[in-house]
């Protein structure tokens, strides 16, 4: 249990940094704009640090985490969390950056 636990929080710091190395990455659009935007609405309190997202995710939908992004909509931010989960289901939850809440099914619907 014990080096599950280490497992996770390697893989949660992992993340973090991915995310950010991720929003900061030149060529991703308005790059610049995208990562200052996600970081001031963190120090606003706007949205919760994507650790605190994933740990309360790990509790609520169990899996592994594979990929996350962080993406603004309308005036919500929207965590979308590609998990797989135990049984090998690949899914994608979109979550309220703002508490952490898993959407509703019909907002994790895939975009078309």
């Amino acid at each position: 249990m014990r080096s599950a636990g280490k497992r996770q929080k390697r893989l949660v710091l992992a993340l973090t940094a991915g995310l950010c190395l991720a929003i900061a990455l030149p060529g991703h659009a308005d790059s610049d704009h995208d990562h200052d935007r996600a970081r001031q609405a963190l120090e606003a309190g706007e949205i919760l640090p994507l650790r605190t997202v994933l740990e309360k995710l790990a509790r609520d939908v169990p899996g592994q985490v594979m990929e996350v992004e962080l993406e603004r909509r309308g005036e919500r931010w929207i965590y979308e969390i590609k998990l797989l989960r135990p049984g090998g289901a690949l899914i994608k939850l979109k979550v309220d950056a703002r508490d952490a809440a898993v959407l509703p099914a019909r907002d994790n619907a895939p975009k078309n």
